[in-house]
């Protein structure tokens, strides 16, 4: 990055809130006496900084000081479109026209030069979602929940059952064409993650009295069972590293171990043992399961009931001859 660059970039962050020259540093991807060389150059030519210590401190711009709106880029440019053109990918979601708007607004101020360039890009690079097929009533609900802290009562679409949850918003995220929300939920007794397209109702309520008494307590579990985790170790082909690494919980446990081999090694809790057992007899022979023993066998009893049922109809088929 050039040096004006830098300069307004970080003119732009102090616009925001207060910086550390670390902070800055960091963001900036330079050193901390670059940026401190920076903001002497910046007072220098009268942009009004000043300095406040102690805890929350760090530089700040004088009140009533701005920049005018700035060009972007063909990086900065296609860094934008690119994400916006992921996000269009996204089957429904509350910014499903702002997305195909900002797209056109931003490529209409653009310089002819810097679209020229980007757009051959665009062609070529793409952020991949998987096309999905399904409709997101409540997002819109949950995330402004999750931005003002409240608890909500919804009913909830699992892959065994359906049933009316208590929960509590704490993240929402996109990913493989889905959108998620990480929350605490009430008979859970835990953080649990919730597929919103599998909202049938959603309903803001008071904090459940369940959820006070497990804070009072200073419990978020029980000790018992829900606690509880497994290590999983499990040696990988890299057609198996490549579909674990695509799971949004436990995908960044693998690493390469060896030319042609991964490993993955986590802690499972117990209460995701039937994920796991089907996640890794799914993989076949792309994944060999090291520890626990336990997991082996159970993967070895759904091979057994898969072979049996397949053994069945083959026998049906030739008459009970081999």
């Amino acid at each position: 990055m050039k040096k004006i660059d830098r300069m307004l970039a970080v003119i732009l962050a102090l616009q925001q809130r207060p910086e550390t020259a670390q902070s800055l540093a960091d963001k900036l991807e330079v050193s901390r006496r670059t940026v401190l060389r920076d903001m002497q150059a910046l007072s220098e030519m009268g942009v009004p900084l000043y300095a406040e210590s102690g805890p929350g401190g760090g530089y700040r711009l004088m009140d009533g000081y701005t920049v005018p709106p700035l060009q972007l880029d063909a990086e900065e440019a296609m860094t934008v479109l690119l994400a916006l053109e992921g996000m269009a990918k996204y089957a429904d979601g509350p910014f499903h026209r702002a997305r195909w708007t900002v797209m056109d607004k931003i490529k209409a101020v653009l310089p002819e030069g810097t679209l020229s360039e980007v757009s051959p890009l665009l062609s070529h690079v793409e952020l991949e979602v998987p096309d999905r097929r399904y409709k997101t009533s409540f997002l819109t609900a949950v995330m402004h929940s999750a931005a003002e802290g409240e608890w909500l009562r919804i009913y909830y679409r699992s892959q065994n059952r359906s049933r009316y949850l208590e929960i509590k918003p704490l993240r929402i995220y996109a990913a493989h064409g889905f959108w998620y929300c990480e929350a605490y939920s009430v008979q859970h007794r835990e953080e649990r993650t919730f597929r919103i397209d599998r909202m049938d109702e959603v309903q803001r309520i008071c904090e459940p009295a369940e959820a006070a008494e497990a804070d009072n307590s200073g419990m978020k579990a029980d000790t018992g069972e829900l606690t509880e985790v497994v290590r999983i170790r499990v040696k990988l082909t890299y057609r198996g590293a490549l579909l674990v690494e695509q799971d949004v919980h436990m995908g960044h446990h693998v690493k390469q171990i060896g030319d042609d081999l991964w490993e993955a090694d986590f802690l499972c809790p117990r209460t995701e043992w039937s994920w796991a057992v089907s996640l890794f007899y799914g993989l076949g022979m792309d994944a060999e399961v090291l520890e626990p023993q336990r997991l082996r066998a159970d993967i070895l009893e759904r091979a057994r009931q898969v072979a049996e049922r397949y053994d069945a109809y083959r026998q049906r088929e030739t008459g009970g001859m081999d």
